[in-house]
């Protein structure tokens, strides 16, 4: 207390010319219009400038929910679409029949684990029997092809990846009907082999490869990447590279995808045999 005091005793003079300026800067906002807007003005600019930096960091802090929301979003849309299609399909198929019959299911999901840069590379997903998910079923993103479940738990599954040597995939051309296999050489994580094109196939650098759909696994139509470097000398099991959409280093979200006629397919297709 007895500082206190001591320090009005020594600056009372600077203290009081202080309440003075400020009486009279008061007086002349509170008297003069022009100066009272330009008071309001500024204090505008400096409070709105706090609320849009306070907006922007809380903005930041919300990104990963509302990606989240947005992947759940678009993993809706994606089933919306599907059964659209479908229906489509149905109506071209018979005037009389309008019922739908979805082929597909998308069930968003995260990478939590991704190998890229050895012989027999796996990923691990945060989906798992719980979430719906089984052997075989088709994993992607926005971008392409990112590979096949292969080991399920009730939390998570194992992904076999494009980018493992025992991969076999069905794949072709987005603009023709001819087909290929689909396999990875070990060497270049962006980049993978189409074998066993046919020789009367058009290629060239730049055409983009799709999923096949001859499987049960994959539905028709899915990325995987473009071509950029065709052989001199075509062959019958020709092997084009194929540059893929995917960065496989760099993945986070995906869809996994069941086929929901894959049993029944089996079941004809094991009798057929």
């Amino acid at each position: 207390m007895q500082q206190l005091i001591y320090f009005f005793r020594r600056y009372k003079t600077f203290l009081f010319f202080l309440f003075l300026e400020i009486i009279a800067v008061a007086l002349i906002f509170n008297n003069h219009a022009f100066h009272k807007s330009k008071l309001i003005s500024s204090t505008n600019f400096i409070t709105g400038g706090f609320y849009q930096k306070s907006s922007d960091l809380s903005e930041y802090f919300k990104l990963k929910e509302r990606n989240i929301a947005l992947f759940e979003e678009n993993t809706a849309l994606k089933n919306k679409l599907e059964q659209l299609y479908t229906a489509i399909d149905t109506i071209n198929t018979s005037a009389n029949i309008t019922s739908t019959n979805q082929k597909f299911l998308y069930i968003n999901g995260q990478i939590i684990n991704n190998s890229y840069n050895k012989p027999n590379n796996f990923i691990t997903i945060n989906r798992g029997k719980k979430h719906g998910i089984t052997t075989e079923m088709a994993v992607a993103n926005s971008k392409g092809l990112i590979g096949i479940t292969d080991n399920v738990d009730q939390e998570f599954a194992r992904v076999q990846s494009i980018l493992n040597t025992k991969s076999n995939i069905n794949a072709g051309f987005k603009n023709s009907n001819y087909y290929g296999t689909l396999k990875w050489n070990g060497e270049n994580y962006n980049t993978v082999q189409l074998t066993d094109i046919p020789r009367q196939a058009v290629l060239k650098i730049g055409d983009t490869i799709i999923t096949g759909g001859k499987s049960t696994i994959f539905p028709k139509g899915i990325l995987i990447g473009t071509i950029s470097e065709i052989p001199e000398k075509l062959s019958a099991s020709n092997t084009i590279e194929v540059k893929l959409f995917n960065d496989m280093s760099n993945l986070r979200n995906t869809y996994i995808i069941t086929n929901l006629n894959k049993e029944e397919i089996k079941r004809v297709e094991k009798q057929n045999e």
